[in-house]
């Protein structure tokens, strides 16, 4: 272990120092590093960053449920329901392979081209941009296809028997999925969930596209402003605040997860 530590310190000290031995650095210091810019720019950079987090907070809530139906729908049984697990297919497959920045310009720029009274400017009634508005329905939209995949592969791992046991109680199909496999495959499914979400929050700095305000487009701004690059310093600092406490937070899940299931037996 100690090992490792020293030939990591080592490592990056050898890095830093190519680095500021560079003939170049002085000049990248003053273009990314400039102290007086970080200090003037990040106030407002922090407060366009709410944005982000609103924007996240909304996806991830719709997220989860609108996924968890996806899901749900790919698994129902019998020859009745093929149509609906052939759209839940078709949704999951398309939107998965529709690169996220591609469908942020497709909806926000396309959908109030329309001319269509509300869904054109969602303003009118609920007081927000149409650039905002479709621009997380777009993130909604990806990310619940692959939300969806990681609660289909919760629900597979879920062993047959556990729905077997529920139905032999007396337990319907829904029950069942109500009460013993949804809820375990939701707590299996924790760790990846997260990670999912983490890349949902980095990824509403793409609504910036659109001409929202927020930490990215504000850098973007401060940057014009003072010909430096410091303020997208600043902004990178906003997202690792969020997300490096999520990413220790998957990995103490996986770890804690792991030690339950070694402490009961299973195979890991």
């Amino acid at each position: 272990m100690w090992i490792a530590v020293v030939s990591t310190v080592v490592f990056f000290a050898v890095l830093v120092l190519v680095v500021v031995t560079s003939p170049g650095w002085p000049e990248v210091k003053e273009a990314f590093f400039n102290r007086e810019i970080f200090e003037e720019s990040l106030p407002g950079i922090a407060e366009a960053f709410l944005t982000n987090v609103k924007i996240f907070l909304i996806a991830e809530a719709v997220i989860l449920f609108t996924a968890l139906g996806v899901a749900l729908l790919r698994g129902l049984p019998g020859p009745v329901f093929f149509p609906l697990r052939l759209l839940a297919i078709v949704y999951a497959d398309v939107f998965r392979g529709i690169p996220t920045i591609l469908l942020v310009y497709l909806l926000g720029f396309g959908i109030p081209a329309l001319g269509l009274p509300v869904i054109s400017d969602p303003e009118l009634l609920w007081g927000v941009p149409a650039e905002m508005v479709w621009g997380t329905v777009a993130l909604i939209l990806v990310y619940t296809a692959y939300v969806s995949e990681v609660y289909r592969a919760g629900i597979d791992s879920v062993h047959p028997s556990q729905n077997a046991a529920a139905r032999s109680l007396g337990l319907s199909h829904r029950q069942s999925l109500r009460y013993v496999i949804v809820p375990q495959a939701v707590r299996r499914v924790i760790p990846p969930l997260l990670n999912d979400f983490i890349g949902l929050q980095k990824d509403t700095a793409l609504v910036a596209l659109l001409g929202v305000v927020e930490a990215f487009r504000q850098s973007q701004i401060d940057a014009a402003a003072t010909f430096n690059f410091t303020p997208y310093l600043a902004a990178a600092l906003m997202f690792l605040l969020i997300t490096i406490p999520l990413t220790r937070l998957a990995d103490w899940l996986v770890e804690r997860d792991r030690r339950r299931r070694q402490a009961a037996g299973v195979v890991v």
